[in-house]
């Protein structure tokens, strides 16, 4: 029984980080219908995040494992914040103005777009006699155009809800969406994700202590973030965390949308590696649309399911093809360590190890 339930804890674990995903689109709805600041409202939950992610980072990385913080390495982190801070802004601006499913189906472009940018930097070596690299082709192509198709196809309702509980964005109390510029908006976020992506595996590379990366991460976006918020909310009282609301979307934002929903997601890696972890994703469309639907009252347009529904395919796609690409990578190396193996036991011990740990950081090993 014991051994069932550790065999259930990652799937377990991956469900609760979808639904605290798609809590965390209602949280940021909830404090713009407040008139909280996008700006401000990153940076109080990446403030919050920080202070939760220091302490917990010096419990896991000790000092006799953890390097020494250099110029170059403060440098790195900056430039992650940097991207943090576009995408927090962009994300939480496009969630404010489009329904949760057409969020969470967006969002799931990021891998197309890593895998694009991975190419543009040759980070990735393109084969088309490799299925690998057909079906990531496949997949970014199949991703992208049904992004296209989301964005800008609405057609006829498909589910409604007829007696919703709607937030209030205008004075009539309807709702009111913008799904061109919402679209645009996160086409932004997923590639600045993607960017994100690829400059943390380079900074893993430099620096392989990821809980404090992550705390970095947090800790440039919040001070970013209020710079920002600074120069454009002319009000002091902008800052305000009444009515209450703000404050708790804030402390769910910092403490669970963002500490332990990255402490679930790291955990579950290295439980069960990379790709067990993104092919949870495209669930939260379907909690995204559950929670459109029964809680914020919205309509699902035939549009947005088609273009949902392809855009999970182009995601399988591209995960399938990555997929393949590790275990082809993993296998040739195991190879041609049994093929040069001698009788210096602790040489083979040591690169078997290095290899372990490559495959433990693939969620940004590119």
């Amino acid at each position: 029984m014991e051994l069932n339930m550790k065999e259930w804890l990652p799937y377990i674990g991956m469900i609760i980080n979808q639904f605290i995903q798609v809590g965390l689109i209602v949280a940021i709805k909830k404090a713009g219908s407040t008139g909280l600041s996008k700006y401000i409202f990153v940076s109080y939950s990446n403030a919050l995040a920080s202070i939760v992610l220091l302490p917990i980072s010096f419990l896991i990385h000790r000092s006799d494992s953890r390097p020494a913080i250099t110029l170059s390495h403060l440098c790195w982190f900056f430039l992650l914040g940097l991207c943090g801070c576009i995408i927090n802004v962009t994300g939480n601006a496009a969630i404010q103005i489009t329904p949760a499913s057409f969020a969470s189906a967006m969002l799931n472009l990021i891998p197309a777009f890593t895998f694009l940018l991975a190419i543009i930097f040759r980070m990735e070596e393109i084969n088309f006699r490799r299925s690998s690299t057909l079906a990531k082709t496949v997949g970014t192509v199949v991703s992208i155009s049904a992004a296209v198709v989301v964005t800008l196809y609405k057609g006829p309702p498909l589910f409604r809800n007829f007696s919703p509980t709607k937030f209030s964005f205008q004075d009539n109390g309807e709702q009111y969406y913008d799904y061109l510029a919402g679209g645009m908006l996160l086409l932004i976020d997923c590639v600045a994700s993607a960017a994100c992506t690829i400059i943390m595996a380079l900074t893993l590379k430099r620096y392989r202590a990821e809980l404090f990366i992550v705390f970095y991460y947090c800790f440039f976006v919040a001070i970013l973030s209020a710079m920002f918020s600074l120069l454009v909310e002319g009000s002091h009282t902008s800052w305000s965390l009444l009515p209450s609301l703000r404050l708790l979307s804030i402390l769910y934002s910092g403490v669970v949308g963002s500490a332990t929903q990255v402490s679930i997601s790291m955990w579950c890696i290295h439980q069960r590696g990379p790709v067990f972890v993104a092919m949870f994703h495209p669930l939260g469309i379907i909690i995204a649309a559950m929670v459109d639907i029964i809680f914020l009252g919205d309509t699902i347009y035939t549009g947005s399911m088609i273009g949902s529904t392809f855009i999970v395919i182009g995601f399988y796609f591209v995960m399938w093809g990555k997929s393949a690409e590790r275990k082809a990578d993993e296998e040739s190396k195991m190879s041609h360590l049994g093929s040069s193996s001698t009788s210096k036991a602790p040489l083979l011990q040591n690169d078997t190890q290095k290899i372990d740990n490559k495959v433990s950081f693939g969620h940004v090993d590119l």
